[in-house]
């Protein structure tokens, strides 16, 4: 959808949700949808006599007008995670899939006008954020430039001493804890690569090669993780994509071969969402992030995109920040301001890609440029990042460059941050990342004083971030009970926006709007409330485009939302 990129994401929104606004044929499953069923409505999906039936008559015949040959529901409803997983509404999504290819826009029409479902949508594709090349045989950790820059290496493209992350001094502050878990969402990792020694995410749950589900969590054999994208228990990276991407985060260091990864001691959970040809489903992206959530991954590195707006996805990343999971996704990489998703939504950390000189990258080794717009958090290094090859374990001669690159440099800071404090939320680890990134690093037109479209809050410092936990004594006070503050909707908006909230008991509430170096701007609200659920309208017209922060503060607990404005 780049052609819709100057119309307002209010209208944007409005179109997609509606169904009258779809992407390209080819960028969705051309035989299946997914849709998220209504509270009330109960569906007892099975096959009788060749067809699916799902106990709802117009429905079954819904499914039979269309040729429906399955009805599946996408996360797993098990005895383990149900309770935690209904009340976002995630076991009622389900992918429809039919015989044959599809009119995707008029069967999603149909299937909206039955009023059995919240939302209908494509399965949309997203693919990886980086390409790939080689380069002539040398040794090791100089390469790694975005780490301890001297400006003297690629080679190829020589660059600016100290335009790096700092990471020879973060390595003296923290080098990463056995309990924080790590999962990769990508095209997998070479799982028995000897800079992954030791380091993966095992199961305990499971008995290996048993063929059954022992931990009930709905998956068979999940020792290491899962591959959505061929759906059996075999995360092998196929591709490279994710090798590279992993070894960055969690290669072993200070081993005497290869790289370094960021963090030494963190465990590997893999989720493979990437085929063997560089793209997913997003029905894959929203299993594997649910999954990630259900089996205890703290940090998730999302190198990957997709144009096209999705609600059974956004669902999956506001899952996983109500329950302490931080995401961080990258921005793609066509040189300009399209919003990509998971990195578009509030609840992700949104990373663009600085280059050796600390400019933004455009272009990269292959071409393209990092991504820019309103919904940027910060910068990271992103081009001729060097790591593991996914066939060879003794090939350190191939490098890729991106987006995808430049994120797992900040999830791998945000794995050390959480082995300082472990009590970090995915606000305050956002707050601390950006408020410690390095500022008009970059050239004056674009890294101007504080945040900007293109550079966010700047490019990420590792040791600053590191130190900055430090600093933080107290965790931020956790929702408890019924005392949220919902995602404002929509987001991005322009000019108006609702806040929601919700309390279990009269108080006192304060709604407070702040920038993204912490400036209070605005208090929308200071009063006493009734329990229950509330509204309150916030006009920005004055506002510029950009990250701002929604804060509910009521009876000693604290909630805090992401706002993107957008004009």
């Amino acid at each position: 959808m780049k052609h819709l990129k100057l119309i307002g994401s209010w209208v944007l929104l409005i179109f997609i949700i509606t169904g009258q606004l779809f992407a390209s044929e080819s960028d969705r499953h051309p035989s299946r949808i997914i849709a998220k069923a209504k509270l009330n409505v109960k569906l007892d999906v099975h096959i009788r006599n060749g067809k699916v039936h799902t106990g709802i008559p117009e429905l079954d015949r819904l499914n039979d007008q269309n040729g429906c040959r399955e009805m599946k529901q996408l996360i797993p409803e098990t005895s383990r995670f149900k309770q935690n997983a209904e009340r976002f509404g995630l076991t009622r999504i389900f992918t429809v899939s039919f015989h044959g290819e599809k009119d995707i826009p008029a069967v999603i029409e149909t299937y909206r006008k039955s009023g059995l479902f919240e939302y209908v949508e494509p399965d949309y594709i997203g693919s990886g954020g980086g390409q790939a090349n080689t380069t002539p045989n040398d040794t090791y950790f100089y390469r790694q430039w975005s780490l301890v820059n001297t400006g003297a290496y690629p080679t190829q493209h020589p660059g600016t001493a100290d335009a790096d992350i700092d990471m020879d001094e973060a390595w003296d502050i923290e080098q990463g804890s056995s309990s924080v878990v790590f999962g990769i969402l990508d095209s997998g990792i070479k799982l028995d690569h000897p800079e992954f020694s030791g380091r993966l995410w095992q199961n305990n749950g499971e008995t290996a090669g048993n063929g059954t589900d022992d931990d009930n969590n709905g998956y068979a054999d999940d020792i290491n993780g899962w591959n959505m994208a061929y759906a059996t228990n075999d995360p092998t990276d196929d591709l490279g994509h994710g090798s590279n991407v992993g070894g960055i985060v969690a290669a072993n260091g200070n081993n005497g071969t290869g790289y370094a990864g960021i963090d030494w001691n963190c465990k590997i959970m893999v989720l493979k969402i990437l085929n063997d040809q560089n793209w997913g489903y997003y029905s894959w992206w929203t299993e594997a992030i649910t999954y990630a959530v259900n089996n205890g991954a703290n940090v998730l590195n999302m190198s990957v995109g997709g144009s096209s707006f999705s609600q059974s996805m956004k669902d999956a990343v506001d899952y996983a920040h109500a329950n302490n999971v931080t995401i961080v996704a990258c921005m793609m990489n066509e040189n300009n301001n399209v919003p990509y998703y998971p990195a578009a939504f509030a609840n992700t950390i949104a990373v663009g890609a600085t280059d050796t000189d600390d400019s933004r990258c455009n272009p990269f080794s292959w071409g393209g440029g990092s991504n820019f717009g309103p919904h940027i958090d910060l910068s990271a290094p992103g081009n001729y990042i060097y790591g593991l090859n996914h066939t060879d374990n003794n090939n350190y001669n191939w490098y890729w460059g991106g987006t995808s690159q430049a994120t797992p440099h900040v999830s791998g800071v945000a794995c050390l941050m959480l082995a300082q404090n472990p009590n970090l939320t995915p606000e305050q680890i956002r707050t601390l990342l950006r408020n410690s990134a390095e500022d008009q690093v970059g050239p004056s037109n674009e890294d101007t004083p504080g945040w900007d479209q293109y550079f966010g809050a700047g490019r990420l410092n590792a040791r600053a971030a590191l130190a900055a936990v430090t600093t933080v004594t107290d965790r931020e006070p956790q929702t408890a009970g019924r005392f949220v503050l919902y995602q404002n909707y929509p987001n991005p908006f322009n000019p108006k926006t609702t806040v929601r909230f919700e309390i279990k008991t009269a108080q006192i509430v304060r709604i407070n709007i702040y920038d993204i170096v912490g400036r209070k701007l605005l208090t929308l609200a200071e009063r006493r409330f009734a329990a229950g659920e509330h509204l309150l309208q916030w006009n920005a017209v004055e506002f510029a485009s950009g990250i701002y922060y929604i804060e509910l503060r009521g009876d000693n607990r604290r909630s805090v939302r992401k706002a993107v404005l957008l004009k």
